[in-house]
């Protein structure tokens, strides 16, 4: 895909929008519960940071898939988990205030690892000889502008300005929505000749990531005796992942459409796990309640 509106326009508005949410409905308070409930918040970003990505490589490794899908399933195991996760938790009544800061930190804390464990994933499936490769110092400056900076951005405007903040919430809540299916639908009209090749791959590969992250979250917060609202909290937050991040990366910095093309699926397909989580949560609550 060759440098045009969607990679350099619709595709940095679309995130930035999205993160700009995201900052809108922090407060400094969310990152100082770390402190609060710290063993939550480290099973979490465990989860989040090291099981996710180790489950994506064996998945890449056990289903046959091309390299640069292969490749495109890592990014997505990469990326921190996103604004969606936030308000699937709070649809499921569970642990919002533990999902926003592990949303907050996996955020800040990738802005440095996915562009060189991308480019460890993309050695490994493609070779040595790899020319699918990120500019690491590039890469951390572009997601920190695109990601982290909004963010820091909607939080001063909270903090200082709350009733404009209560107003632009709704509105980037809406638009951002309406960018990320727009995005989605234009990369699959753009692939839809490819798509056979890859629907296998595709297919099985983001709902085994999906389904065994969300899984492998909800037992080990369940092994550590966390409370059944942050066991379910951390099983969203590892199953629903930025997949807009996902798609900047492969099919804006890399320029690799195909490789974009798991996250595009994976971005659909995370919401129908997501209706499940929403059901067990308010289920769950109605059973304490």
């Amino acid at each position: 895909m060759e440098s045009n509106v969607f990679t350099s326009l619709i595709l940095p508005i679309a995130l930035g929008t999205m993160m700009l949410g995201m900052g809108l409905s922090l407060v400094p308070e969310d990152f100082q519960r770390v402190g609060k409930y710290p063993k939550a918040v480290v099973i979490g970003l465990i989860s989040q940071l090291i099981l996710l990505p180790i489950i994506g490589f064996m998945i890449a490794k056990v289903v046959p898939m091309q390299p640069v899908i292969a490749t495109g399933l890592m990014i997505i195991a990469l990326c921190p988990g996103g604004v969606s996760s936030n308000l699937v938790t709070f649809l499921a009544k569970d642990d919002v205030a533990l999902s926003v800061t592990l949303t907050a930190l996996s955020s800040l804390i990738t802005i440095f690892t996915i562009p060189i464990f991308t480019n460890l994933a993309s050695q490994h499936f493609f070779g040595k000889s790899a020319t699918v490769e990120l500019p690491i110092g590039t890469t951390i400056l572009q997601i920190f502008v695109i990601t982290f900076l909004p963010i820091a951005i909607g939080m001063s405007i909270r903090q200082f300005a709350p009733t404009l903040s209560a107003k632009l919430e709704k509105v980037t809540s809406g638009s951002a929505a309406a960018l990320l299916g727009l995005i989605i639908l234009l990369l699959i009209i753009k692939e839809w000749s490819r798509l056979p090749n890859f629907i296998f791959q595709v297919g099985v590969g983001v709902l085994l990531l999906n389904t065994l992250s969300m899984a492998a979250g909800f037992y080990l917060s369940k092994f550590f005796n966390l409370n059944p609202n942050q066991q379910i909290c951390i099983a969203i937050e590892v199953g629903l992942q930025n997949g807009t991040l996902a798609i900047a990366i492969t099919a804006g910095l890399l320029n690799n459409p195909d490789m974009a093309i798991p996250a595009a699926i994976y971005s659909l397909l995370m919401y129908i796990t997501g209706f499940w989580a929403i059901l067990y949560g308010r289920k769950l609550a109605a059973a304490e309640a």
